[in-house]
């Protein structure tokens, strides 16, 4: 176990998981860190969109600190991300590209990136479009984590001079996701934020199979869906669920969604932190087909795949006896492999072997950015 360190982590969102996956995310590995004795400090802009829905204004796992703009950010918190042991920045944080030079110019510990967006990231980097990182700023980093396993740790190496970088998956509090007693009146249901790219899937795989279903009763819960969709009359929708009330909607249904984003699917080994929930709470888990994602989940044994309402169909008549041990199986993977405490151990062995590292470099050193340059 590494000693006890100081972490200032600087990234889009933990206050508030409103239109985000980052918060649930930050939160479950944090958690991690804090129940191993860590000191953490969490940097957020103040957005107005996540003011207006912060379902998590304090936690217990780390201190929350708010910031308005990036001269606030530098002005307040210099000293902390000075001496901190390590400083880790997140994808999609405003100013990213600032803040990253800001940190790769002034931190002293190790110097991390945190991509819980890696497919995305690396789609704009080739086009000099990515608004939170350079490619020249990757070769500067001791650490690059990614939310996508497989082969792209590899490539960031590669194709971008990367130091180290390594997958650092989701993960799931498995102390407040566990299975629930609710009555389980919901067929199929779905949580996730509106993706454009996501809706065909979830036409199919949801709307569709409720539609021939009608008997049945079908949820989505998620923000930003455009107001003119038209949903089947026994789908219900809900906005948005705190995380808090995540384990209860898992409870109320017989099987739950999951869809990927086409990055993502590209790309291959980019499971969803809904993934890791779901089976926490011992909800069977329904899911479009995804690259990689039978090295999280067993096919058939712990998860269950699906092109066409026709496949999710015949997923949800199977028998209670069947749908349990599936359930269970996925629950006993996640809770072997995928909980806050595994991501946390994780994370201090990257950080262990990029601070021996890093002890040969000073912030701001160029020699692999330039040796990058070269390629």
């Amino acid at each position: 176990m590494l000693h006890s360190s100081d972490i200032v982590f600087i990234g889009l969102a933990i206050t508030s998981s409103w239109g985000n996956g980052h918060a649930t995310t930050y939160r479950s590995l944090l958690r991690g860190l804090q129940q191993r004795g860590h000191r953490i400090l969490f940097l957020e802009r103040d957005q107005p969109w996540y003011a207006q829905h912060r379902d998590a204004p304090r936690l217990e796992c780390c201190d929350t600190q708010l910031y308005s703009d990036f001269n606030d950010l530098r002005t307040r918190f210099a000293e902390r991300v000075r001496t901190a042991d390590a400083v880790v920045v997140g994808s999609y944080v405003a100013d990213g590209r600032a803040v990253c030079d800001w940190v790769l110019q002034h931190a002293r510990g190790v110097r991390a990136f945190y991509d819980i967006d890696t497919p995305v990231t690396m789609t704009h980097l080739r086009s000099d479009t990515c608004e939170y990182l350079r490619a020249d700023q990757i070769p500067q980093f001791d650490l690059m984590l990614s939310f996508t396993g497989g082969p792209t740790p590899r490539r960031l190496q590669a194709a971008y001079g990367a130091r180290r970088a390594h997958a650092l998956y989701c993960s799931v509090d498995v102390e407040h996701y566990c299975p629930q007693r609710e009555l389980r009146s919901i067929a199929l249901g779905y949580m996730g934020t509106y993706s454009r790219d996501r809706q065909d899937g979830l036409e199919r795989l949801l709307n569709d199979t409720a539609r021939r279903l009608p008997a049945q009763r079908f949820a989505v819960a998620g923000a930003q869906y455009p107001p003119d969709l038209h949903w089947p009359g026994n789908v219900e929708r809900i906005e948005h669920l705190a995380p808090h009330q995540h384990a209860r909607f898992y409870g109320r249904q017989q099987f739950t969604l999951n869809l990927t984003r086409a990055d993502m699917r590209k790309a291959g080994y980019s499971p969803s932190v809904r993934l890791f929930e779901a089976a926490a709470c011992g909800t069977p888990i329904i899911s479009d087909p995804s690259p990689g994602l039978e090295e999280f989940f067993a096919p058939g044994a712990e998860i269950l795949f699906a092109r066409d309402a026709e496949e999710v169909i015949e997923h949800l008549r199977l028998a209670p006896a069947q749908r349990q041990r599936i359930a269970e199986a996925a629950r006993e993977r996640v809770l072997n492999a995928h909980s806050s405490a595994h991501r946390a151990a994780e994370f201090e062995h990257y950080l262990a072997a990029a601070r021996a590292g890093a002890a040969h470099a000073q912030p701001g050193d160029t020699t692999c950015r330039s040796a990058a340059a070269a390629r």
